[in-house]
């Protein structure tokens, strides 16, 4: 794992808590695309190390199976849970400061563009298993 790597990580993490903290969103809308798209992670990885993040507290039995088949890198989840942690302290302190129409409209916007990108702008990726980031 190289320093960009890491520094990815912990961006796309305080990118997430950000929007977690603004409008409730963050693993499945951002993380898991981010991943994807950005550090070449298998949709099956993305999902997998969103969980370990995300939901490790309630989403454990998730968490195993995942896990299990080699999905969950628990480096890459601790440095996204680094950014998610500041960015959703952050993107918390924006929201409250800003009208509740404001924040509904940046929800439906990001909502917008993630759907349109997932509809017309998302190549066909060869299938490829990104088990561990740490060979990076």
């Amino acid at each position: 794992m190289d320093a960009q790597f890491i520094i990815i990580l912990i961006l796309i993490g305080v990118l997430a808590g950000m929007l977690g903290g603004m409008v409730g969103v963050g693993g499945g809308i951002v993380i898991v695309p981010a991943l994807v798209y950005f550090l070449g992670f298998s949709q099956h990885s993305a999902q997998g190390t969103s969980l370990g993040m995300i939901l490790f507290p309630v989403g454990i039995l998730g968490v195993i199976q995942y896990y299990k088949q080699g999905h969950v890198d628990f480096k890459v989840v601790g440095l996204l849970a680094i950014g998610f942690l500041t960015g959703s302290y952050l993107g918390s302190k924006v929201a409250l400061s800003l009208p509740q129409e404001t924040v509904k409209k940046i929800f439906a916007i990001l909502m917008l563009l993630m759907a349109l990108k997932m509809l017309f702008l998302d190549k066909k990726q060869e299938k490829k298993k990104v088990a561990s980031a740490a060979t990076r």
